[in-house]
């Protein structure tokens, strides 16, 4: 039997995951996934462990609906409360997608700025200014937060498996930094699913994950792997018109609850 094995969130952009034994979905994935961004504060670039890896390294987590503690090595606990949805606004760039939404002040990017040793701020994404996911794969003008371009990634346990034993040690399921991870099936048979159910909610795959350098980052300690791995290997195995591909992109009704362990049926 398929079932639901694990749900990871992300409350920072490419910050650290944390798993969670049962989640609420709203309009934009996971309830608080992915609803807080750092960019350079000069360039208004958005900021990721493809340039900082020791992002890996830095936790943030919901203290409650109004409130993110932020947590990293030698520093001391950071608490960011909800900015006003549209006042402080500031302008950045998504790949591709124009953004406009609220800076969560300068206390934050002062302890960021301490840390990283580079100018930043901190962003939040409201529900109300998120961005659509791409025209070509969404058929109801599903929105996101600040994901890279779907709101919810699942990637088959198997899966990994396979790919640990063609690189030769076992790898972290966070360096791929899925929403869900399905336990039972074999190795990439998500490949080919269109439509799933996880417990009462249905979901569409819509688009294999693209994956670039962030996968050579250990979680653990935040430094790249010197082989360049599981890239190198997903490369050979997993090349499709110049980009190499590892999970699939889901898209959501919009409202719904998922629980770890919840049987999980294919539709189609």
């Amino acid at each position: 039997m398929l079932r639901l094995s694990a749900i990871y969130r992300y409350p920072l952009k490419s910050g650290m995951g944390e798993r969670l034994a049962r989640s609420e979905l709203d309009a934009l994935g996971l309830l608080g996934d992915r609803r807080w961004m750092l960019i350079d504060a000069d360039s208004g670039r958005f900021l990721s462990q493809r340039l900082l890896p020791q992002m890996a390294l830095l936790q943030a987590r919901w203290v409650d609906a109004d409130c993110l503690q932020l947590d990293a090595p030698g520093m001391p606990p950071q608490r960011v409360w909800l900015p006003d949805a549209d006042t402080a606004l500031r302008d950045t760039q998504l790949w591709g997608s124009e953004l406009n939404v609220p800076d969560a002040g300068d206390a934050a990017a002062a302890w960021l700025e301490q840390w990283l040793g580079r100018r930043c701020r901190l962003l939040y994404q409201p529900s109300a200014r998120a961005r659509q996911v791409d025209p070509r794969y969404t058929v109801s003008g599903e929105r996101t937060a600040f994901t890279d371009g779907y709101p919810l990634l699942l990637i088959g346990q198997n899966s990994l498996e396979e790919l640990s034993a063609q690189v030769g040690r076992p790898l972290e399921m966070l360096r791929f930094r899925p929403n869900l991870v399905v336990e039972g099936a074999a190795p990439y048979a998500e490949d080919g699913w269109k439509r799933i159910r996880i417990g009462a909610v249905e979901l569409r795959l819509v688009k294999p994950c693209s994956r670039c350098i962030i996968t050579t980052i250990d979680p653990q300690n935040g430094q790249r792997d010197a082989d360049r791995e599981p890239l190198e290997t997903l490369k050979r195995h997993r090349l499709r018109d110049g980009e190499v591909y590892f999970g699939q992109n889901l898209l959501h009704p919009g409202h719904g609850v998922l629980e770890e362990g919840a049987p999980v049926e294919i539709l189609e």
